[in-house]
């Protein structure tokens, strides 16, 4: 069995509903073919499996420590992300000329699933790296790109992104970082930054830092930051390390999850001689940051999906040989006892695990291909309409996976009971890593009110109907087979979707954004569920097309059965709850709002 992805639905999802091929006509990606696509799965799930897989219970038991001058890491970190260096996941989706493979967004993130299932700790090195790297050669000058893209490429600089501060936490535009200018062009940078993922360690020769900072006399707010380039170590025009930079560690930060990857307190500047690199224009930081920020957002969509997967696939293996108990039918102690599965109860712990966790692998990898037509795409309009579904969508890939990757790790404690929440299986790690993720990259009411308070309402709702259309589409086709119940189910709720939208789009204008978004956790929610039902829906067709084709064997068969299955549940079980958060919606029930902090 299978223990970090099952394999049949990843291809599934690849190239029968995604049609990931269809990439293969873009100019970009011309010398790629499925044949590359799946040998760079394939040694994904190598490494995976044979480097970090084995340390993921260890990093967790054996936290990064810091004597206050280094930090010191378990011993198979290094090689596990030389291994992934080595094989040019890092740089895999740059260009040739940069050393990278072009690879398309939608395979990289494929292959990246392998690794965030065998160590999300592990992996978040490599994952910060790539989207610093990404960000670099977006708006990075000539000669940033220069000095420190090729290392960023193949692993000899790891990368940082440092925004939150003590004071601030998500309220970006309070920042208090200063950046004063010097005559060669540098700048100083002065302050603190905490919660910094990877801040520091000794797996590479050098750490970039990607700072959000304020230069003097810039405006207040979020218009005034501008991104900075901070090395740990200064670097010459090549790349070369040259002095220690003034970057400090304050202090590790000790979480409940993701124990293997350093959380830090950064001091910049405390002997007034940290040197920092303007990219981009002044106080346009946020605006590029949002590019790492976005990726990071999808990154950590995929990783909660992953995370839950593997708790589901650990829970599952278990019921399967776990003999326990008997049918309620069944009266006789001295009868056989039957396997946890064939409990019913069981089944639906773990129908909804599998609901979750390859509905919220879906959402991800439909992101990761908008990607791909965003910055590939041959026709332009296809190319805007892609990006503008894509920023859409980003909220609810950052948000379902997040929250419901969770709720399937919580269900697989539940499966194996009383072994659940020991150490002795990897379950109970599963979900202290996962819990972390509704809060990284934006918590979920952070992105409720990006989504509703702002996303929606761009280029005149555009990607909104755009996204009302897919759904249509597939509902009509659904209204042809013996998914139709299904599809009705599907098309109420968007209908209902729809409505409400309507109905708080005019109240924005007359009950103003405090009230109207005080329940938009509940929107971001309900949207969530029912473009995760659309891809079911979508999955199911495609299962049922394949059932009534060409003979098969009894495995293909069992998985296809399995994926109409599961549609069904998530459309009968998980989608109808809409109905209510919606009604809640269009009330602008006051509930939350009108509560006060003395009646607590």
């Amino acid at each position: 069995m299978d223990q970090l992805i099952n394999l049949r639905d990843l291809e599934f999802v690849l190239y029968d509903v995604l049609a990931t091929e269809s990439l293969l006509s873009y100019p970009h990606y011309e010398e790629h073919s499925r044949e590359t696509f799946d040998a760079f799965i394939e040694i994904a799930e190598k490494i995976a499996e044979k480097y970090f897989l084995p340390h993921n219970s260890k990093a967790d038991v054996h936290e990064p420590s810091f004597d206050g001058e280094n930090i010191s890491l378990i011993p198979e970190v290094k090689p596990a992300l030389e291994q992934y260096s080595d094989a040019g996941f890092i740089g895999c989706r740059h260009l040739y000329e940069n050393g990278g493979m072009q690879l398309p967004a939608v395979i990289a993130s494929a292959c990246q699933s392998f690794f965030f299932s065998a160590n999300p700790s592990t992996a978040g090195y490599p994952f910060l790296t790539t989207a610093a790297s990404n960000l670099i050669a977006a708006f990075a000058t000539t000669a940033q790109k220069k000095q420190y893209l090729p290392g960023l490429l193949n692993g000899r600089i790891f990368g940082t992104m440092a925004l939150t501060e003590p004071e601030v936490g998500s309220s970006l535009g309070d920042l208090k970082t200063s950046a004063l200018l010097q005559a060669d062009g540098s700048y100083l940078i002065k302050g603190q930054k905490m919660f910094i993922s990877a801040g520091d360690h000794q797996l590479s020769e050098n750490i970039v830092h990607l700072v959000l900072a304020r230069i003097k006399d810039a405006p207040t707010g979020v218009k005034g930051i501008s991104l900075f380039i901070v090395p740990k170590f200064l670097v010459d025009q090549n790349g070369s390390k040259l002095q220690r930079n003034d970057v400090q560690v304050a202090g590790l930060i000790h979480k409940m999850g993701y124990r293997g990857t350093t959380s830090t307190v950064l001091n910049f500047g405390e002997q007034d001689d940290c040197r920092g690199y303007l990219v981009g224009e002044e106080n346009q930081g946020l605006m590029y940051m949002f590019k790492m920020m976005n990726e990071a957002r999808i990154g950590v969509g995929l990783g909660a999906a992953m995370i839950g997967y593997r708790g589901y696939l650990s829970s599952l293996e278990y019921a399967r040989n776990r003999p326990q108990g008997r049918l309620p039918s069944n009266r006789d102690p001295s009868s056989k006892a039957i396997m946890l599965i064939e409990h019913a109860d069981i089944r639906r712990m773990l129908l909804a695990q599998k609901s979750y966790v390859e509905g919220s692998l879906a959402l991800c990898l439909y992101a990761s291909k908008l990607m791909d037509e965003t910055e590939a795409g041959i026709d332009e309009n296809e190319r805007v309409k892609a990006g503008q579904l894509l920023d859409l969508l980003t909220p609810v890939v950052k948000s379902f996976p997040s929250t419901y990757g969770t709720k399937a790790n919580d269900f697989a404690i539940q499966v194996l009971g009383g072994s659940g929440y020991t150490r002795d299986y990897p379950v109970e790690q599963c979900y202290r890593d996962n819990r972390l993720n509704p809060i990284h990259e934006g918590t979920h009411g952070i992105q409720a009110l990006d989504l509703l308070g702002r996303k929606l309402w761009q280029a005149n709702s555009g990607a909104f109907k755009q996204l009302l259309k897919l759904i249509t589409e597939t509902v009509e086709l659904a209204d042809n087979s013996d998914l139709n119940v299904e599809a009705g189910t599907l098309n109420k709720a968007t209908s209902r979707l729809a409505a409400v939208t309507q109905t708080l789009g005019k109240s924005l204008l007359t009950e103003g954004p405090d009230k109207t978004l005080a329940n938009a956790s509940l929107y971001l929610d309900s949207f969530g569920r029912i473009v995760v039902a659309w891809l079911w829906l979508k999955q199911a067709l495609i299962a049922q097309g394949k059932l009534t084709g060409k003979s098969m064997n009894l495995a293909q068969k069992d998985f296809l059965d399995g994926k109409v299955q599961t549609a069904r549940y998530f459309i009968s079980w998980e989608l109808p709850e809409v109905f209510h958060l919606l009604q809640l919606l269009e009330n602008l029930d006051p509930a939350c709002f009108d509560m006060r902090d003395k009646w607590f």
